[in-house]
């Protein structure tokens, strides 16, 4: 078997590492452009990125109005900024948007140095190469795939995340644990994203609990930060699956924090893709305890993942209050966008844009 392994060109991680990351931020350039949210500003995180470029002597502008997921107006705004300012290099802290915002400005400049520096436990695009972009004009949120935007430095310090509320706790780790699953059932699986997806499944399951309901649990904080990084070199490399395809539709048209999205599908999608490899399931209901033969312990890790979304407080799709006429008229234009995706067709078993739409039928009923 022979395969390739796609990660950034070099990470700091650990805590404290936002401190001793100047040095490698200014071999990348000299005028930043610093990419992130209102609420990591709020908290003085920009500040602490702030103090360490310079200490360093580099140069930055700030831009904050990342609102939700991005759009290509808030790109467009961002981008405006980077060429008046003159920047040479592009910097994303916070959640998944700001981090996909950086990639999106530095593929529409040329490219310029990436650094991305994750401040919840879940995206991992720290450590990949997609990033995803809203099209306002058709409200649909597209998946971009560009090699050219891994990025350059992925700075993971835990301590960043420790101000993250409950739900975005919830969210993020759910994310991360969507990414390892898939990766593991993926048809892109290799031997290198399977060692790393089991690893990031384990640390989800003993951490995230733990995580949610203490946020200064320095030690469960950490403990995600690795999973999330372990996830996002598993998809950079194996991709997603089933779950990926159908949750992006419902959070473009509903505007659905993604790692919820996905959280309020992954039950359901993954039972149906179960079938296409039941040894895969089997082996990561083992790793979480179970016992017995494969049937067994393929379904014990759905047992495992329902009190796991129990403890999270993970809400249904009705629940989270999606308007059900409007999602049923959508749902056939939803099953297309999800086939289009290509992230169902990297599932195992074969799916067809009429299981998908089975599907959505099935996930608000």
């Amino acid at each position: 078997m022979i395969f390739q392994v796609l990660m950034p060109a070099k990470t700091i991680i650990g805590e404290g590492a936002i401190e001793k990351a100047g040095k490698t931020i200014k071999e990348l350039g000299g005028n930043a452009l610093i990419i992130s949210g209102k609420i990591v500003e709020k908290n003085g995180i920009i500040d602490k990125l702030k103090a360490v470029l310079d200490k360093e002597g580099i140069s930055y502008s700030v831009f904050t109005d990342i609102v939700g997921e991005p759009d290509d107006q808030m790109i467009g705004s961002a981008k405006h900024l980077y060429d008046s300012k003159k920047c040479d290099m592009v910097i994303g802290i916070g959640g998944g948007s700001p981090q996909d915002s950086a990639k999106a400005v530095s593929a529409q400049s040329g490219y310029p140095p990436i650094v991305l520096i994750p401040t919840t436990a879940g995206s991992g695009s720290e450590a990949t190469k997609f990033y995803c972009v809203t099209e306002t004009a058709t409200n649909t949120k597209k998946l971009i795939t560009d090699e050219m935007v891994i990025p350059k430095l992925a700075v993971i310090d835990p301590l960043l995340g420790v101000t993250a509320p409950k739900r975005v706790t919830a969210a993020t780790g759910m994310d991360a644990l969507t990414h390892a699953v898939e990766a593991y059932t993926s048809k892109k699986a290799t031997p290198y994203t399977d060692m790393f997806a089991i690893s990031a499944i384990k640390r989800v399951f003993d951490h995230l609990p733990r995580a949610y309901k203490s946020g200064d649990d320095i030690e469960a904080r950490t403990q995600m930060a690795y999973a999330a990084y372990e996830a996002g070199i598993c998809i950079n490399n194996a991709s997603v699956t089933l779950v990926h395809g159908m949750s992006r539709p419902i959070g473009a048209l509903f505007h659905v924090p993604h790692g919820i999205s996905n959280a309020m599908l992954i039950e359901t999608c993954l039972s149906f893709a179960k079938e296409g490899c039941v040894e895969r399931f089997a082996q990561i209901g083992r790793l979480l305890g179970a016992q017995g033969s494969v049937t067994e312990c393929a379904d014990a890790f759905f047992v495992y993942l329902k009190e796991l979304l129990s403890e999270l407080e993970i809400p249904t799709l009705s629940e989270y209050g999606i308007d059900r006429e409007i999602y049923n008229n959508n749902i056939d234009k939803m099953a297309k966008a999800a086939i289009e995706s290509g992230s169902p067709g990297n599932t195992i078993r074969e799916i067809s844009e009429k299981d998908i739409v089975a599907l959505y039928k099935q996930l608000l009923k």
